[in-house]
C-alpha cells in the first residue's frame, strides 16, 4: 500500500512536526519511506527517522526556489 509520503521521496521539503504541545519545522530532504517511519536528511550526512505519527503535514521546501 503506497502512502503519501512516497511522492515526496528524493524531494526538499518542510515537514511540520509535533513534539508533544509543540510544533516544529523540519527542513530536508526525504530519503525512505518505512512502516512506521520516514528517514529525512536534516544536514550533510545527518539523517534522521521520523515517526509518521508525529508529521503534521508535508510541504515543498519554498528555500529551494530562491536564487543564493
Amino acid at each position: 500500500m503506497e502512502t503519501a509520503f512516497k511522492a515526496w521521496i528524493g524531494q526538499r521539503v518542510v515537514l511540520q512536526v509535533a513534539l508533544g504541545d509543540i510544533r516544529v519545522p523540519l527542513r530536508g530532504k526525504l530519503l525512505k519511506d518505512g512502516d512506521d517511519t520516514v528517514r529525512m536528511r536534516i544536514g550533510d550526512g545527518w539523517d534522521v527517522d521520523i515517526y509518521k505519527a508525529m508529521i503534521l503535514a508535508v510541504e515543498e521546501d519554498g528555500m529551494v526556489l530562491l536564487p543564493s
